[in-house]
């Protein structure tokens, strides 16, 4: 069974060895290079696209307009919500990856069916794999140059748009690898943290390194992916009434000091492929092992969901769900959102408890 477990696990956190990305696209990052990204921004009225701002070299920009024409004559674009796909251009890179958002205008209320006004912003980098990874922050990010798209001129193109859109890929896509970089082999800490709804602290740090860390705690967490809304609030309440206390990252060292940590097995088996991924100065590498990690999370909470119901009519299940919490190397963190799922269901609280106490003497046992 520990054999199983433990290919199971090596198959998670080996994504270099899997589809998620492939050997040509993995050798194009195994050095460290500063990748190229590109933005463009144009006029959307009626069927007609205006260029207000590239970055694309001249003999590429028409290239990207003739595709995003084809798209919106197709009704490929809904506005607010963003569109990935690869296209080709006149660049260095040949195919790249593309994500397109159309922003509409208001409409006024003397022309309340007005139809097609806004602007298009695209942005390309990596492939169109990569920059699905990060979607719902290229859309969050795409959503935030809202109120500087006010006035048609756009007076404010130099002073605000402009550096705003050039920004895309460093604050849309490097966070992750921004943290992993500043904590190197505690992230392993961060990632228990997150998993255990634990509070991270930053202190003596800039606003974008504590922004990060935030971002990245998030993005690691399994909240909203639980099978019962209710467990994240009854798990969250149920730390806040513990004597847990937060993470703390002092950044006034270099590197910085960490506070109150807390790992398991689990969480320490992940620190070299981020590692190795950030040495890649690889983003999307990255964003790929830590959904792999909160996967693996998952899977292993929904066994254990299946041991306890099993354990309640079967003493052999029971064994069996010692057995997996003794190899899987995150009993803590899986009991904790167990007993609170299971927070109504006396006989599944009193096999949780059971478990508890098996796991609290494994861990007082000599080595």
């Amino acid at each position: 069974m520990f054999t199983s477990q433990t290919s199971s696990f090596q198959d998670s956190i080996d994504v270099e060895e899997r589809d998620d990305f492939d050997s040509e696209e993995i050798a194009g990052y195994s050095q460290k290079i500063q990748l190229n990204c590109y933005y463009t921004i144009y006029l959307y009225q009626g069927t007609s696209l205006t260029l207000i701002d590239s970055s694309l070299p001249s003999e590429a920009e028409p290239e990207l307009r003739t595709y995003i024409s084809r798209r919106l004559s197709k009704g490929a674009l809904l506005g607010g919500m963003g569109n990935i796909a690869t296209v080709e251009l006149s660049i260095p890179e040949q195919a790249v990856g593309c994500y397109c958002c159309l922003l509409e205008q208001e409409r006024s209320p003397e022309q309340p069916d007005a139809d097609g006004n806004g602007y298009v912003i695209c942005f390309m980098g990596g492939s169109e794999k990569g920059l699905n990874l990060f979607r719902l922050e290229l859309d969050k990010y795409v959503q935030g140059l809202h109120s500087s798209l006010q006035t048609p001129e756009l007076q404010n193109l130099e002073t605000e748009v402009r550096p705003y859109l050039s920004q895309w890929y460093e604050e849309s896509v490097m966070h992750i690898y921004r943290v992993v970089q500043l904590v190197q082999s505690n992230i392993s800490f961060l990632l228990h943290a997150a998993l255990n709804h634990t509070h991270v602290e930053v202190n003596n740090s800039d606003e974008r390194t504590k922004a990060d860390v935030s971002r990245f705690i998030k993005a690691a967490s399994l909240q909203g992916l639980s099978q019962q809304d209710t467990t994240t609030a009854s798990l969250c309440k149920a730390i806040s009434e513990d004597t847990q206390s937060d993470l703390i990252i002092d950044c006034s060292t270099s590197p910085p000091t960490l506070s109150n940590t807390v790992s398991n097995r689990f969480c320490d088996g992940w620190i070299q492929a981020f590692l190795n991924a950030a040495e890649r100065c690889n983003p999307f590498l990255l964003r790929q092992i830590l959904e792999n990690f909160k996967l693996k999370a998952i899977q292993d909470m929904n066994s254990l969901k299946r041991f306890v119901r099993q354990a309640e009519m079967s003493h052999y299940a029971l064994f069996r769900c010692c057995q997996f919490l003794q190899g899987c190397g995150n009993g803590d963190v899986l009991l904790q959102n167990a007993k609170a799922e299971h927070s109504d269901l006396p006989e599944a609280c009193s096999i949780i408890s059971v478990l508890e106490e098996f796991l609290k003497e494994q861990s007082q046992a000599p080595a």
